[in-house]
């Protein structure tokens, strides 16, 4: 039997990407998974997809940036599950361009979603995992919360604060010797999953993908993994899965700005402020 069978998962950002392809794994192996995102139509399908997976599912339409969803989202997975045993905070946005280009509201809302989002999680988590004496605590952070790269300014600044509040996490936890409550960071290089459908793009041209991505089922995986077994922390980087111990980054490459092609493009907010139809899948379907 699975060391995640009948645990419960909280992911938020499952309506695509490592999220989405997170959710189906957890629900193979015998979890229950509350699936939070913006696209509520889509959460419900993804629900569907879990149970015929294994697991059972609740989906809560959360936006992540609202500190009063992130906190009916706990609510809602106790009152419905009776505990929880993984939080996965994976919801973010991105806004590439010039940081003087980018209109400030845009920068705005990434932080609001990619790192007060997280600390909303982290903090409806870590006070449950406290009262129920243990839980896992996974934040989704990236490559460029730790090596930055020219116009991700806001999106930059957001990840270095996830890979900092994991990392003081971690030491209180140590320091008050809770031994069955974990907070882990995991900081994907770049993979193919639809983060550039979903960017906004203030850069004047079309965007693309850097090169090389990388399979995000490497990344689904770890997180996974991580789940049932949290006390082998581990990152996947631009060259694979690498081990890091007290998230010290073993993969010091440097990250790369988003590369272009030509033809212009207007600016657009993406997915930043609302969501957008487009990227729905585990993969954007780029490698």
């Amino acid at each position: 039997m699975s060391a995640l069978q009948g645990k419960v998962v909280v992911i938020t950002g499952a309506s695509s990407g490592f999220g989405k392809g997170a959710a189906l794994k957890f629900a193979e192996e015998g979890a229950t998974v509350v699936l939070a995102a913006r696209r509520g139509e889509l959460l419900e399908e993804l629900g569907r997809e879990c149970e015929a997976n294994g697991g059972r599912a609740l989906a809560v339409p959360t936006d992540v940036s609202l500190r009063d969803e992130v906190e009916r989202l706990a609510e809602a997975a106790v009152k419905g599950c009776g505990r929880i045993d993984v939080w996965v905070n994976d919801a973010g946005v991105g806004a590439l361009g010039p940081f003087d280009r980018i209109p400030l509201e845009v920068h705005e809302q990434v932080i609001r979603t990619d790192l007060l989002g997280t600390l909303y999680g982290s903090y409806c988590a870590y006070r449950q995992f406290v009262a129920q004496g243990d839980g896992v605590l996974i934040n989704i952070a990236s490559e460029l919360g730790r090596e930055p790269a020219p116009y991700y300014s806001s999106y930059c600044a957001a990840k270095h604060g996830v890979v900092g509040l994991t990392a003081a996490l971690r030491a209180e936890i140590a320091e008050k010797k809770l031994k069955d409550i974990h907070a882990l960071a995991v900081l994907p290089g770049a993979h193919d999953t639809p983060f550039f459908d979903h960017a906004a793009n203030y850069t004047g041209q079309a965007l693309t993908a850097p090169e090389p991505l990388f399979d995000p089922q490497n990344v689904v995986e770890t997180i996974v993994r991580l789940g049932a077994d949290p006390r082998d922390p581990r990152i996947v980087g631009r060259h694979g899965e690498v081990t890091i111990p007290n998230l010290s980054l073993a993969d010091k490459a440097p990250a790369q700005p988003p590369s272009k092609r030509p033809g212009s493009s207007n600016d657009s907010p993406g997915a930043v402020r609302s969501p957008v139809p487009q990227g729905t899948a585990v993969s954007a379907g780029r490698r």
